[in-house]
């Protein structure tokens, strides 16, 4: 098949694959969404039980979640994202549908932005890549970090609308996407550096009364959360770091962590999901003999790995190219009136590569997968350049490889809903949190 053919039939049936993709991709993670599995002192719990008490009693915390080491997330959001639903729809799913709304928000933001960029093709590559991504459905839990997808494609989506006018709305909702993404997880950080580095790049334009509207909601949202902090100094502790060994800057002289932090970039724009998707799967639900469920768990995680180790390599060769590509436009000397789209979008993932090193030094803690999935997108980026790169000064028919991609991740993704550290075939998300509100005498 000739390019200019392959090209035709994408554009012929682009809308029907987009759409069956979104569908297809909604219907996972509402699959994922009934599978979690909830336990008394996960972050889902947390969160359930001061949006229900919010939602029930009236009494709306003023603080979030505890964090590992650092004490709890300030201010309201997350009771409220909670609790406000079930004020609409008293259901269990209510706030579960919520979420699942404002993820898919997130990506129609992001292909608001790529659709201008790329070609129909890797539109397409991004739908999977990005929405079918076991990467990003595996997070499709009603807790904090997914949550911040759509916080973080709303920064994407407000920075690319300013950079080349002056925009109070674009300046305001910019500025109150890391706000809000403060009130529900200490990754904010990230966002801040980006939004910084863009402007110090001089590849946003910043309307300052834009920023001190938004500033002011957000101190303002804060003042419950200072007012309860003067008289229970403990939401700035951590119950498991009491005796200081955790402190800002550990990351920093620990290095470990920063190195992890950027293989996870990495891994974001390849198919090494994490272990708790890949090493816990058991097929108890296959067969009852363990010989059977031994051997097909080994042929599982040899398909992952191997599967992932390609990958990776194919990524690495993206960022190489891409690297290459952009490397002359970092610094603000190399500022330029004719800078491209796509190379707007590589200085973007310059900003969140640079965002995980900063907020990898002072961390507290070692990150894991979902400390950093705020940026998951954005690790996507060069993969993307570097694909729509290889389809125009190629013969390669990329939409045949991309259909054996979307379907392994669908196969995936079936596999880890059902059997996973996470999720289970076993458990209901609206019976376990009926079962977790009356424990907490939160209903009768």
């Amino acid at each position: 098949m000739s390019n200019q053919s392959k090209t035709s039939y994408i554009q012929q049936h682009f809308q029907v694959l987009f759409y069956a993709g979104l569908f297809i991709g909604f219907a996972l993670a509402l699959l994922y969404s009934h599978h979690q599995i909830l336990t008394g002192a996960s972050d889902q719990a947390q969160m359930i039980y001061k949006g229900y008490k919010g939602a029930y009693l009236g009494i709306w915390q003023n603080f979030g979640n505890a964090a590992s080491a650092v004490g709890n997330v300030p201010g309201s959001l997350s009771a409220y994202l909670i609790g406000m639903p079930i004020i609409l729809w008293d259901s269990p799913w209510s706030p579960m549908l919520l979420l699942l709304s404002l993820r898919l928000a997130g990506f129609l933001l992001l292909h608001s932005v790529i659709k201008q960029v790329f070609s129909q093709e890797t539109q397409l590559v991004f739908l999977v890549l990005y929405w079918l991504n076991p990467w990003f459905l595996f997070e499709t839990l009603l807790y904090n970090p997914a949550y911040l997808s759509f916080f973080a494609a709303l920064h994407f989506y407000t920075a690319f609308n300013m950079r080349e006018n002056k925009s109070i709305l674009y300046s305001f909702f910019h500025l109150l996407s890391i706000g809000m993404a403060m009130q529900l997880h200490y990754s904010w950080p990230i966002l801040a550096v980006i939004s910084a580095y863009l402007f110090y790049r001089g590849t946003i334009k910043i309307s300052w009364t834009g920023i001190s509207l938004a500033f002011l909601l957000i101190i303002a949202s804060l003042i419950p959360y200072f007012q309860e902090l003067l008289v229970n100094e403990d939401l700035v502790r951590s119950q498991g770091n009491k005796d200081g060994e955790r402190y800002i800057g550990w990351g920093g002289v620990h290095v470990y962590p920063v190195l992890k932090a950027f293989l996870y970039w990495l891994r974001y724009a390849s198919f090494i999901f994490t272990n708790r998707l890949i090493t816990s799967a058991h097929f108890e639900w296959l067969s009852s003999i363990e010989t059977i469920q031994m051997i097909v768990m080994y042929l599982w995680r040899a398909l992952l790995f191997g599967a992932g180790g390609l990958s990776i390599w194919i990524a690495w060769k993206a960022h190489k190219h891409t690297w290459m590509q952009i490397r002359s436009r970092i610094t603000r000397k190399s500022k330029d009136q004719d800078l491209s789209l796509e190379n707007w979008l590589l200085l973007y993932a310059v900003g969140a590569i640079i965002g995980v090193t900063i907020s990898a030094i002072l961390s507290p803690i070692v990150f894991n997968h979902w400390h950093l999935i705020s940026i998951f997108a954005f690790a996507l980026f060069p993969l993307l350049v570097f694909i729509e790169t290889l389809s125009k000064n190629s013969s390669i028919q990329l939409s045949k490889y991309l259909f054996i991609v979307a379907f392994y991740f669908i196969f995936v993704n079936l596999v880890a809903a059902n059997d996973s550290e996470k999720f289970s075939y076993k458990v209901s998300y609206q019976a376990q949190t009926i079962e977790y509100l009356k424990e907490k005498e939160l209903l009768k």
